[in-house]
């Protein structure tokens, strides 16, 4: 990876950014007719220079008010700081405003130039930068370094640019961590003749490599890059921190527009509500309550949506607190993502801050707290809530990574600690992306299971068991049927339940006759082995017994579970020896295939009794369907599985 830091130019408009850059660069970043003919800068502008094997790339952004949601999409990715002040007119409101948008924004360091010292006498030089010193007194930036300057005569230059090679340095080594997930927020898009469509851009996290297969956002349609450059000249590969062009293939250029986002597929949310952590800025008008109509600048994206504090519930200026972003258009955002809000109407830049959860979920006031105490604090955490969140649906690797922002390697050794902290639980059948649910949820679970077993089986006496599906759709809905094996495999070996074939039951449970109903129960099969095929109702059994329906349909079920009865498909019931007879039967015809009417004339049976027959046959493997005809297989028939005792 090659040393390289990405620094940004900030400050009020006219107090010589962009000549600046062209003195420390050699390149005028003023690209537009307009901006040459009005002296002022609109838009971003790029320079780089390379400085005793550091590359840093500059990003100009322009000074005027009018035009600072140009100057926000530009500073996202910034590493280094460059706060102009020209030293003929000290700190001016765009000063202000554009220093404490870097200090939302997190830029790490800043170097401070005093530009047009060759306007002023030294004594004046030193007025204005004490006034810079208690311009960055007690902020973040209150140790960088406040070097006087002259573009013209070229005075200081050389200093300064010691001072911004040595902040780069230091910042190139701590964003070696930025590798990840690709994301390049796109802030221009054109098309070059002989190379067609391409885009420009911090490349925030990732590696860019051509030929690489990148999803677009918001659309999510598929492109392909078909080219690299760096500063102009073509790489095989752009890294995190640098700004990079890309040329693509298989999207047109009315897709591209500024905020565009161009990403490794599935690797980030896309969401509309977000929780985060807010500064609600001094000079900002307030106080801020539910419902402020506001714009996020996000990197290069924007979004229009309504701002709420959450905790407190009112935010006065200079306080922080943790608000809810609600948005017209989804945002693709990870956790720690930096942003900054400005209100429409009267514009007014409101303040900034750090994404906690970019997919978060409305919760009502009383459960809200311990949630966003969670989300508040560091990444292990907010997964453990994100699991806790998801119940027994469970949370892959994937989609913690995706919330994190994060490549996936990385985010399995915090989970995997977590696991062995007994603080997350893995659910090992979900295949080779592992997925993860809390121990409570669990419990909840064991808790739950038993009390539904105890009400089936009060309701249901003589039941074998329950039946494996209804207990999945009884204990375990939605996402976490996926996981069913698992969970029933746990509640197994915990004693919770005893689960054998498609029932489960509670252990130790036997489900017993009384006199009565075992009096009951030997006459029914002795009615309907004496019926053979021909076996009666339920209800004519019930007539023909004298015994109450709902009495005797316990006591059948209770025989079909012990496989003195089977139950055919539709319903019908037949005494087992019936069909073990029938079967023998079969196999004395001699027939190797036979047709539905065959079976019906041969054994005398209605079209009602014939086809659920043949189906049970066919599940019992001593008929197979061959188009319209069933061939004999030729071997026993296997003995009916018992149910749970």
């Amino acid at each position: 990876m090659s040393l390289h830091a990405l620094v940004g130019t900030a400050g009020h408009v006219d107090h010589g950014k962009t000549r600046l850059l062209e003195a420390l660069t050699g390149i005028d970043c003023d690209r537009w007719a307009e901006e040459k003919a009005r002296g002022i800068t609109i838009d971003l502008g790029f320079a780089h220079l390379e400085l005793d094997g550091m590359e840093l790339g500059f990003v100009d952004v322009p000074g005027h008010e009018r035009f600072l949601h140009n100057a926000l999409a530009g500073l996202g990715g910034i590493r280094v700081l460059l706060l102009v002040v020209a030293a003929d007119e000290g700190v001016r409101p765009q000063t202000r405003e554009h220093l404490a948008i870097a200090t939302l924004l997190g830029i790490p360091r800043a170097v401070l130039a005093l530009t047009k010292s060759d306007l002023v006498s030294e004594e004046f030089a030193d007025l204005a930068a004490l006034e810079v010193a208690e311009l960055l007194a007690g902020g973040p930036f209150a140790a960088a370094p406040v070097l006087p300057v002259s573009s013209l005569t070229g005075a200081g230059l050389d200093a300064l640019r010691a001072a911004l090679l040595e902040a780069a340095r230091a910042e190139a080594t701590a964003a070696r961590g930025l590798l990840g997930p690709v994301r390049l927020p796109v802030d221009r898009a054109f098309h070059l003749k002989g190379q067609g469509v391409v885009v420009t851009g911090t490349l925030v996290s990732g590696r860019i490599t051509a030929g690489a297969a990148l999803a677009l956002h918001p659309g999510g349609e598929s492109v392909r890059v078909r080219g690299v450059q760096v500063h102009g000249r073509a790489r095989d590969a752009a890294e995190a921190g640098e700004r990079t062009a890309l040329q693509l293939a298989g999207v047109e250029l009315a897709a591209l527009t500024r905020g565009t986002t161009l990403h490794d597929a599935g690797a980030f949310c896309s969401s509309r509500r977000l929780l985060a952590r807010f500064r609600l800025l001094p000079e900002a008008p307030g106080p801020v309550r539910r419902g402020v109509r506001v714009k996020v600048h996000h990197f290069a994206q924007e979004a229009v949506g309504w701002l709420r504090p959450l905790a407190p519930a009112e935010l006065v200026p200079g306080e922080t607190g943790l608000v809810e972003l609600r948005l017209r258009e989804p945002l693709l955002a990870a956790r720690g993502d930096r942003f900054v809000v400005r209100r429409l109407s009267p514009v007014a830049t409101l303040g900034g801050g750090e994404l906690l959860d970019p997919a978060w979920q409305v919760r009502r006031a009383a459960s809200r707290p311990p949630v966003l105490a969670a989300l508040a604090a560091d990444d292990a955490a907010a997964v453990l809530q994100w699991v806790a969140d998801a119940g027994l649906g469970a949370v892959s690797t994937v989609e913690l990574a995706r919330r994190l922002g994060r490549a996936e390697s990385s985010v399995a050794p915090l989970v995997a600690e977590l696991s062995r902290a007994g603080r997350l639980l893995e659910l090992a059948s979900a295949g080779t992306v592992s997925h993860w649910v809390a121990p409570a949820a669990v419990e909840r679970l064991a808790q739950s299971a038993r009390s539904e077993l105890k009400a089936f089986f009060a309701r249901e006496r003589l039941a074998g068991g329950m039946p494996r599906a209804e207990a999945i759709r009884r204990l375990l809905p939605g996402r976490a049927a996926d996981h069913a094996d698992v969970y029933l495999g746990w509640l197994a070996s915990q004693r919770v339940l005893v689960s054998s074939g498609e029932l489960v039951s509670l252990p130790g449970r036997q489900a017993e006759l009384t006199g009565e109903e075992s009096k009951l129960s030997q006459a029914a099969v002795e009615l309907l082995e004496a019926a053979g095929l021909a076996a009666p109702s339920p209800g004519e059994v019930a007539a023909r017994l004298g015994a109450k329906p709902q009495i005797l349909e316990g006591v059948l079920r209770f025989l079909v579970s012990r496989g003195r009865v089977t139950r055919l498909p539709g319903g019908l019931l037949v005494a087992s020896a019936a069909v073990a007879t029938l079967r023998d039967q079969l196999v004395a015809t001699g027939w190797e295939r036979f047709t539905v009417g065959q079976f019906k004339d041969h054994f005398g049976l209605s079209r009602k009794w014939a086809i659920p027959l043949l189906e049970h046959l066919d599940s019992l493997g001593a008929t197979r369907r061959v188009g319209e005809e069933r061939m004999i297989l030729r071997r026993s028939v296997p003995p009916p599985e018992p149910g749970i005792p």
